[in-house]
């Protein structure tokens, strides 16, 4: 049995029946409608109303014939189009002009980055100095001694090659001389240069790795002929008149290759170099090709080794190239002087064990402390001794013997020690060098600087 209705239930019209407001169903309506009145809000503003417009009307108005009071909907404000408005750019900023006779801001200049002193370096190679001659060649000898030439543990730096032409002030050279002086074949001197090249630095492992043996003989071969070239003409310009400027004219050498005759003269002039007590320049003597090693271990090619050790030889030490080699004897002699000078007490103890400056100084002499290992060190020597001049030499071996003064006291046979040097320390040798510098006399100073010439 069902139970009727009360009597005091409100009467629905049929348009409002359906899910009751607070439903979920109805809750999901209202959204969507909402959802769908936003989403045309403004289409409607522009093409009239929507189709849900145009529905809540006609529900409006079924409402109002049925007699059922429906609150009309709140009218949404209507957005206006939105207009894009750009970020400002920096281009749009206004630039203040100058108060009170200020700086414009147009006119302050970022300052530039430093200069990497060896982009500066390759700068000076490549374009020349950018002030007078003078100021870039000691801005360059004294970035060599406080900094020193970048190089990897072989010794090998792509810049030293040109630094030292340039502090050796060698001009420029044709590849065509370096070979017209190959092609000549063997000079007077050829078979002494054979006896000593297989001999140089043979125990260095990064010489022999980097330097054929070919490569000394042909350097050494074309430097003897460039020597003797100017020899004849040194001879020639006197007015003497050698033996072999005769015999070049017989006719058993008129059909001659150039090799033989030039091997005829040079042996003639050679002899009477010799004659006359050696004071004649020869074309080779023994330690050069040790002196050569260096040029040819850290030149790109063998014209550059060639054109910076000739230049080397005959304007920095001719006279260690003479056939007597006084100027490698006057130096020997002034290791002893400049040692009594530097350490007295160290000197005289040499001296009284017999043990002089002709027995453990003669080779460092000779060869610019090239005989001594290891060659990266020797390189890092031969920078400061290039920049600062090779007189210098000598004072750096006065400095090897300082830094060996303690073992040379306490041993009673020095002379065994100082058969061989130890190993070069290059950095440390120059510190005592430049020190020693100030202790050494005016006038013995003077003798070392002329004692090659």
């Amino acid at each position: 049995m069902t139970s009727s209705p009360s009597k005091n239930a409100p009467h629905l019209p049929p348009s409002s029946a359906g899910p009751h407001l607070g439903s979920p169903r109805s809750l999901g309506r209202l959204r969507q409608q909402k959802s769908a009145h936003q989403l045309s809000s403004n289409y409607s503003a522009l093409n009239g109303p929507s189709l849900i417009s145009q529905q809540r009307q006609q529900q409006r108005i079924t409402g109002i014939t049925q007699n059922t009071p429906i609150p009309p909907p709140p009218v949404p404000a209507i957005p206006s189009p939105q207009k894009h408005i750009r970020a400002r750019s920096n281009s749009d900023a206004v630039v203040p002009h100058p108060v009170n006779g200020g700086p414009s801001l147009k006119r302050i200049q970022v300052p530039k980055k430093p200069i990497d002193p060896k982009d500066e370096l390759r700068s000076l190679i490549r374009h020349g100095p950018r002030s007078d001659m003078p100021d870039a060649l000691q801005s360059l000898r004294h970035w060599i001694l406080v900094d020193g030439l970048e190089a990897d543990n072989d010794g090998m730096s792509d810049l030293r090659i040109y630094v030292w032409l340039i502090l050796l002030n060698c001009p420029p050279l044709s590849t065509d001389i370096y070979l017209n002086l190959i092609r000549r074949g063997p000079s007077p001197a050829y078979a002494k240069i054979r006896n000593d090249t297989h001999r140089t630095l043979m125990t260095n492992v990064l010489f022999q790795r980097r330097v054929r043996e070919n490569s000394i003989i042909r350097l050494l071969n074309a430097v003897a002929w460039k020597l003797y070239d100017a020899k004849s003409d040194r001879l020639t310009d006197s007015g003497r008149i050698t033996n072999a400027s005769n015999d070049l004219g017989s006719p058993e050498l008129q059909h001659a290759s150039p090799a033989i005759k030039h091997a005829k003269g040079a042996s003639t002039a050679t002899n009477e170099g010799s004659e006359a007590g050696g004071s004649e320049p020869g074309i080779y003597v023994q330690g050069m090709n040790v002196l050569c090693a260096p040029f040819l271990y850290t030149c790109r090619t063998e014209p550059q080794a060639f054109i910076a050790f000739y230049h080397f030889i005959t304007r920095e030490c001719p006279g260690y190239i003479r056939g007597a080699m006084d100027g490698v004897h006057k130096g020997v002699a002034l290791v002893e002087r400049c040692l009594t000078v530097a350490d007295s007490r160290l000197s005289a103890y040499l001296t009284s064990k017999g043990v002089n400056a002709q027995i453990y100084a003669f080779a460092s002499v000779l060869t610019m402390s090239a005989c001594t290992p290891p060659l990266p060190e020797v390189l890092l020597l031969w920078d400061f001794l290039f920049a600062y001049g090779s007189h210098l030499n000598i004072l750096c071996i006065c400095s090897q013997l300082m830094m060996m003064r303690e073992e040379l006291l306490a041993d009673p046979s020095p002379g065994k020690l100082l058969r061989s040097f130890p190993p070069l320390q290059a950095k440390e040798i120059i510190a005592l060098t430049v020190n020693l510098v100030r202790k050494i006399p005016s006038d013995l100073y003077e003798e070392l600087v002329h004692h090659a010439e």
